[in-house]
């Protein structure tokens, strides 16, 4: 009796402590601010796309929100300048490759006002995730300017550049016992900003001694930041064949446990 007893005890220990059940009632929110982009529906009206949630095509994150939500989180999307009222509410925060004037008339520019309520909101206990591109496709110099603020710069670099369909290019072995990528071993960016870290951000993945992703401690926050949007729906579980070995769709469950790891008991409001 007292070794079933000890066996159910343990049994609800780890259930409890399982990314799914630490998740519930957590929200991940994706910036749809600084990263705003339209295009014309086949009705030929204008529909946001390009990394939101609700884009199901290639060029969206349907799949990488649906890992997040298998993992019992909730997801929201911030049309809106994040601030302090906006950002309550939110565990993780996800911002994704920035307008330039060449995908966006007049695009939302990350300034000072924007870089104090993200910085107070990490240090309260938030989770950051900052996904870049290279500079002809991302507005890096003002994302390098919240990005500093945790030790971490973009820079201004095209690394593993992939030529049509050599995907091998762009591929990216995971460490043993990497940890953040525990199942996945050999992943897929193309075209990179490389990292250059500064305390208190370190390295989490590196190639050819090239920081390809680093993280931060931030208060009672975290900050995790990537110069590529790699996990949109092209190369999550669609265009990368199959007999190449690629575990980017194992990546992208295993980031997002990572990510819900981190939120705190409590964000202090």
């Amino acid at each position: 009796m007292r070794k079933i007893k000890g066996y159910i005890i343990l049994l609800v220990i780890n259930l409890l402590a399982s990314p799914f059940v630490m998740a519930q009632g957590k929200t991940v929110t994706l910036d749809c601010f600084f990263n705003n982009e339209y295009r014309k529906s086949s009705a030929g009206t204008l529909e946001r796309y390009h990394y939101t949630w609700e884009d199901l095509r290639s060029s969206g994150y349907s799949i990488w929100g649906d890992v997040f939500k298998k993992n019992g989180a909730n997801l929201k999307s911030l049309e809106s300048e994040p601030n302090t009222q906006n950002l309550s509410g939110t565990d993780i925060y996800i911002i994704v490759d920035p307008d330039t004037k060449k995908e966006t008339a007049n695009p939302n520019y990350i300034e000072a006002r924007h870089i104090k309520a993200i910085t107070d909101w990490v240090k309260r206990g938030g989770v950051l995730v900052l996904m870049a591109n290279d500079s002809a496709n991302a507005e890096l110099p003002h994302l390098n300017k919240l990005a500093e603020k945790f030790g971490i710069h973009f820079n201004d670099d095209l690394y593993k550049h992939v030529i049509g369909t050599q995907f091998e290019m762009g591929a990216i072995t995971v460490p043993a016992n990497d940890p953040v990528f525990r199942t996945a071993k050999k992943i897929y960016l193309k075209d990179i900003a490389t990292l250059k870290l500064s305390p208190p951000a370190t390295p989490l993945l590196t190639d050819s001694a090239q920081v390809i992703i680093g993280t931060a401690k931030y208060g009672a926050g975290t900050v995790i930041a990537v110069g590529d949007p790699w996990l949109y729906n092209e190369y999550t579980n669609g265009r990368l064949p199959a007999t190449m070995g690629f575990d980017n769709d194992k990546a992208a469950d295993d980031l997002s446990k990572w990510l819900l790891s981190k939120i705190p008991a409590k964000i202090k409001q």
